[in-house]
């Protein structure tokens, strides 16, 4: 059964190392998107397969995401189980030439319940992760590295 996906892209003039650390610190998200109003992982400390980020979003309930594959710098996938739906969420990180960066984000909701709820609030979730994008860019930018150093002389 086909799913309600969404999806967005970002290039980012920033290497992949300091998009990878500012992206992979969930906690952190509130700081950067206004997507995200709370964020908390379990345990503490880097991504790691099986770790569990619990989410809160304006006008959505609170979800707790599990890390079901995990490449380091590369990506990660979450997901979230409930009566009805499977949700998926994939980060996917490259590097471009010129110590830029380039990010796939998707969001794929489906199951009897979660395709109609994926419709329901796609407009929503596309700006959403049109915000974690933008926001994402912005944070990596302004971060010290190589790249950005350059640029700012």
């Amino acid at each position: 059964m086909f799913g309600s996906i969404s999806t967005d892209t970002v290039t980012i003039d920033a290497p992949l190392a300091v998009v990878w650390a500012v992206y992979s610190d969930i906690e952190h998200w509130p700081k950067w998107t206004a997507s995200v109003t709370t964020a908390d992982l379990d345990p503490h400390g880097p991504l790691a397969l099986g770790s569990r980020a619990s989410i809160k979003q304006p006008r959505f309930p609170r979800v707790t995401w599990t890390v079901t594959d995990i490449e380091p710098e590369r990506s990660w996938q979450w997901a979230n189980h409930s009566v009805g739906a499977h949700t998926t969420a994939d980060h996917r990180l490259a590097p471009l030439d010129g110590g830029r960066t380039r990010v796939d984000l998707s969001i794929d909701q489906r199951g009897v319940l979660g395709r109609p709820i994926g419709w329901v609030v796609k407009r929503t979730t596309r700006r959403y992760l049109r915000m974690e994008a933008e926001g994402l860019r912005d944070r990596s930018q302004s971060k010290p590295g190589p790249v950005n150093e350059a640029r700012r002389q």
